[in-house]
């Protein structure tokens, strides 16, 4: 039976899965949930880590120095166990090394660490990749945290809104529904100056996505209901999803994306990737801050 791993504040408890290090669970005082409910007749994800990708590639394989590799969507991170490397009253990191079986479909040397903070309200994340190997090493990273919706607070579903912290009038993209590539024309943006009203409609055609994201911060939440604040300064580029009918939405602040339709490059140039130096780090940090009525 898994172990989860429970911190917690006064005012707020979080449970992390150490199998793909997976956020299950985010709860207030008074007991209330904030995440997914998880119902196995829409999507039985919670928070999942995309690592070393981010979405699909083309026909599963990405191309390397003239060689290709298969990987599946959205990497191995996620169903992967990390070792917890530390925890506390407040605070957990949890470690996912290179191995074999990491080797045989991606061939670097890394680190990835998860920590996880509480402190008051809000729950801090902060994935850091360490390039351990002897050569620059591509990557993407995703959060994929799917929030209650409705929220705690009693306020309607329809009343729900998301509140950039900057306006976001340039297009969006979305996926072929065949490949689950990104198409390569944008689309219209449905954010009305800072301020996005998601409905199930807007899922019918899989995530909306913004590959230029201007925001680095946002709000979910209705008024007069529960809200939560996000912060998500090193991620430009973010995902917004849910299978339409569920009672969750995925806010996934995204370094990197799924192929591009048509994409035949070579991983390291594919929109997103960072090629990290070896021996060097790189952190990407999500706060969410839970604001109940």
């Amino acid at each position: 039976m898994t172990q989860f791993v429970t911190i917690a504040s006064d005012g707020l408890t979080a449970r992390i899965n150490p199998l793909g290090a997976e956020l299950w669970s985010l709860t207030d005082a008074r007991g209330d949930e904030w995440m997914t409910d998880a119902d196995p007749a829409f999507w039985t994800g919670h928070a999942p880590v995309l690592f070393p990708i981010v979405g699909g590639l083309a026909d599963g394989r990405y191309r390397l120095e003239g060689r290709e590799y298969a990987l599946a969507r959205h990497g191995f991170a996620r169903s992967s166990r990390f070792d917890v490397i530390s925890a506390g009253t407040d605070h957990a990191t949890f470690r996912l090394a290179d191995s074999p079986e990491t080797r045989a479909t991606y061939l670097f040397a890394f680190a990835l660490d998860l920590m996880f903070r509480i402190e008051g309200m809000t729950l801090r994340m902060q994935a850091t990749v360490t390039n351990t190997g002897d050569a620059p090493m591509p990557f993407s990273f995703g959060f994929h945290p799917a929030f209650a919706w409705p929220l705690p607070g009693g306020a309607a579903r329809a009343a729900h809104r998301i509140t950039f912290a900057e306006p976001e009038p340039q297009p969006v993209r979305r996926l072929d529904p065949a490949s689950g590539l990104v198409l390569p024309d944008p689309q219209p943006t449905p954010v009305s100056g800072r301020e996005l009203l998601p409905d199930a409609g807007l899922f019918e055609a899989d995530a909306l996505i913004w590959d230029t994201l201007a925001s680095r911060a946002l709000t979910f939440g209705a008024p007069g209901g529960g809200e939560i604040a996000i912060a998500m300064p090193d991620t430009p580029m973010l995902g917004i999803w849910q299978k339409p009918g569920a009672a969750y939405l995925c806010i996934e602040p995204w370094q990197g994306i799924a192929d591009p339709l048509g994409w035949t490059g070579d991983f390291r140039d594919k929109p997103g990737v960072i090629n990290l130096a070896a021996g060097a780090s790189h952190a990407l940090r999500m706060d969410v801050t839970v604001m109940p009525v």
